[in-house]
């Protein structure tokens, strides 16, 4: 083994960077010979050309993104695995006072409670449909990103078309708050920090959280460029090991004031460690309240790094639902072979720790905490609901493409 093997990593200022932030501030890289350099960027298609042009070899990711690439969806070829993700949730839908102020009118709304927020919305929607005003904007980070099919998928779950009702438009993550003070979008679905950063900036008001709509869903994944995986496979495996250590330390309560710390620095997020501690352990400014939800941000339990490939093909069959992609049985086959479990599998089965026996679940069936079948030991997943009821299983793929609609009630 190599004393130093370089690997060069980029990422956006996110709260769900804290595995790779804490893998080489913490020294787990380093442990397993890994000299690993984080970059900062300001947006996901930065990251995208980035990795295509060679300056990184895997990155901090949007989990559709990989799937997109080897889809052929990306300005220049590229492909790319996701052996592994960066834990799940993080996000949140936020929406300007004047927008808030319009739908608390329309009848109650929690934030922890998605299909009551989205009434009121819906409501909101058709007034100012009757008085003529323009659509609504809401922003999100790229268009294969988690943040539009949740979006879209809450927004149709509750009665509101995406494609008529409201104007959905592409704003990177660090600018969000921003466009929302000028004016130029009145919500926008986008990671931690930047719903809270907004909040206090006095701008907004947080409306729902991604935990709340899909608990126990992914987000951000390791994408790392194919070509090299295949030529470092050793490197990738011990790496893959250093970040399932972070994984566990970041997932530990007593460590997140420290986690907070690393990521506030300016090399990081540049963000309050005290706003950030909040994020961590799900307590969040709403904007006038302080909202507890319960697993906003997991990355360690419930498997949360393990590459379901029954999430890609969630994100595969949103990518069909809103026109991205043209549904067939090898575009589907491409997009399951985008998550790697396999080399998940195989990297850490040295460590001796519970390894799925399954690649794929049905997502959305488990109401309680529930034992699944594992390698060694004990793995616990779930709940992992979705906020209308549905249940999406991988097997019947076709079906359930079939029966989505783009406003489904």
């Amino acid at each position: 083994m190599s004393a130093s093997d370089p690997i060069t990593a980029g990422f956006l200022p996110l709260l769900d960077s804290a595995i790779l932030v804490a893998a080489r501030e913490r020294g787990f890289a380093e442990e397993e010979g890994i000299a690993l350099t984080l970059v900062r960027e300001t947006s996901w298609a930065n990251i995208r050309d980035r990795i295509a042009v060679g300056h990184f070899e895997m990155a901090h990711m949007l989990a559709p993104m990989p799937i997109a690439a080897n889809l052929g969806l990306t300005p220049m070829r590229l492909d790319l695995i996701a052996p592994m993700s960066l834990g799940l949730g993080g996000n949140a839908v936020t929406v300007s006072h004047t927008l808030w102020t319009a739908m608390i009118g329309e009848g109650p709304v929690r934030p922890d409670e998605p299909a009551t927020v989205g009434a009121s919305l819906r409501s909101v929607i058709e007034h100012r449909r009757r008085n003529g005003e323009v659509p609504l904007r809401f922003g999100v980070v790229h268009p294969y990103s988690g943040h539009n099919f949740e979006l879209r998928y809450w927004l149709a779950a509750c009665g509101i078309d995406p494609e008529r009702d409201v104007e959905i438009l592409i704003v990177p993550p660090p600018l969000t708050a921003d466009a929302m003070a000028a004016g130029r979008i009145d919500g926008f679905c986008v990671g931690e920090p930047w719903n809270s950063v907004a909040v206090a900036a006095g701008l907004a008001r947080i409306a729902t959280v991604k935990a709340a709509i899909w608990r126990s869903s992914p987000e951000k994944v390791l994408g790392v460029n194919e070509d090299w995986a295949g030529k470092h496979e050793e490197v990738l495996a011990r790496l893959l090991r250093a970040l399932h250590r972070a994984s566990i330390w970041c997932g530990a309560v007593e460590n997140h004031e420290e986690l907070a710390a690393l990521l506030s620095g300016p090399a990081y997020l540049n963000q309050p460690a005290t706003l950030l501690h909040g994020a961590l352990d799900g307590r969040l400014e709403t904007g006038g309240e302080t909202g507890l939800f319960p697993d906003f941000f997991v990355p360690a339990q419930k498997a949360a790094i393990f590459p379901w490939q029954s999430h890609a093909l969630w994100f595969y069959s949103q990518m069909v639902r809103w026109g991205q992609v043209p549904h067939s049985a090898e575009n589907a086959e491409k997009a399951r072979l985008s998550f790697r479990p396999d080399i998940y599998r195989s990297a850490l089965k040295a460590l001796d720790v519970p390894l799925p026996s399954a690649s794929m679940k049905v997502e959305g069936a488990l109401v309680a905490p529930t034992a699944v079948g594992v390698s060694a030991g004990q793995l616990i997943l779930g709940p992992d609901g979705f906020f209308d009821g549905a249940v999406f299983d991988p097997a019947q793929l076709d079906d359930y493409i079939a029966s989505q609609r783009p406003a489904s009630c």
